[in-house]
């Protein structure tokens, strides 16, 4: 959005209802909410530009040559345009003043009424020594520079995945099919180790081995040197030492809670929800990757403390209830027996929840 726009659009006022985050949580709270209450002054905040895509289709797309642009299913504009609702795109948001209602943004304070916090999550990046070059694609943005870095490494370069979890499973499979050399490092002794069993982990091994990925599983990297005009040379704890043309980490997500708790807001493993998807402060409710939902604590899970789901059916799941509470309808979140779908075409696999 330019300067001439973002200053034409009008501020929240008093009564708005104002979301932060234009991701699958932020826009599907909208949406959802214009569905029972088309006549509430609706504003969305966030630091890009506000465009609709579905996130998950960043770990598969490099192999269906995809550019970023291609991945935008509808600009910001337009997904405006259809709710029916004022998006502040470029904006970033710096403090929660809960006592005045009242947000602190780069475009200056926007009061509100009611405030949703889809702030989503950070890659984590582990302290290994050099890592601080590898890649991390956790938006739009980042799969930007990631096709960059690839383009430049040319046809059949050598990636080095740090992660073989759900994302890092993902990305081996849809490099080798795009016709890159990938190698995955992990600690856990077969892939996807949080979520399958031992059986179907080593399955997906065996899989991506006929792709010709390398797995190197119960292993970490120690030392990461090289980078610039030279290959990355990653020394494992191993001994064993693997050169690289990129370097992506996809070592997991952290909550965003930062803007939380220097708001004064609960927190724990994210933002504390209820089961009605509020933070401790009644007027600001938080959903997606930034929040631990209460409805989702489980005696065997982190000794049941609320918990992050950050996975599609459980965002559309919370942004139901959500929007419906605040349209006026209590709606508390209730969090079935969900699958997680493992986008790996060499070998399908989809977790229970």
């Amino acid at each position: 959005m330019d300067a001439a726009h973002a200053a034409a659009t009008p501020m929240p006022g008093p009564d708005a209802l104002v979301i932060v985050g234009a991701g699958l949580a932020g826009w599907t709270v909208a949406r959802e909410l214009r569905q029972r209450d088309r006549e509430r002054p609706v504003h969305l905040v966030c630091a890009d530009r506000g465009d609709f895509y579905a996130k998950p289709m960043l770990s598969n797309a490099l192999a269906q040559k995809k550019e970023a642009a291609q991945l935008i299913q509808k600009a910001a504009a337009l997904q405006a345009q259809a709710l029916g609702v004022q998006v502040h795109g470029n904006t970033r948001v710096t403090a929660i003043d809960t006592a005045q209602k009242r947000l602190q943004t780069s475009a200056g304070p926007m009061s509100y009424g009611q405030l949703v916090l889809a702030l989503g999550a950070d890659a984590v990046r582990l302290p290994t020594p050099g890592l601080e070059q590898a890649l991390s694609v956790n938006d739009i943005d980042d799969y930007s520079r990631f096709r960059s870095a690839l383009t430049a490494a040319g046809s059949g370069a050598r990636v080095l995945i740090i992660g073989g979890g759900l994302i890092g499973s993902e990305f081996a499979n849809d490099l080798a099919l795009g016709g890159y050399r990938v190698s995955v490092v992990d600690p856990a002794p077969w892939l996807i180790g949080n979520l399958v069993p031992r059986e179907q982990g080593l399955a997906l091994q065996a899989a991506l081995a006929r792709l010709a990925v390398d797995c190197h599983l119960g292993d970490i990297a120690l030392q990461i040197d090289g980078g610039g005009d030279a290959p990355y040379r990653v020394q494992l704890r191993s001994g064993a030492l693997i050169e690289a043309d990129v370097l992506l980490c996809a070592v997991g997500l952290r909550p965003r809670t930062a803007l939380a708790q220097q708001a004064g807001l609960a927190t724990g493993r994210g933002i504390l929800v209820d089961e009605l998807g509020r933070t401790s402060d009644p007027n600001i409710y938080a959903l997606g990757d930034c929040a631990a939902y209460a409805s989702a604590a489980r005696p065997d899970i982190a000794e049941g403390a609320a918990r992050p789901l950050p996975y599609v059916l459980p965002i559309m799941t919370a942004a139901k209830a959500i929007a419906a509470t605040l349209a006026g309808q209590a709606t508390p979140i209730r969090f079935g027996t969900m699958s997680v779908r493992v986008k790996t075409p060499a070998l399908p696999l989809s977790v229970a929840g």
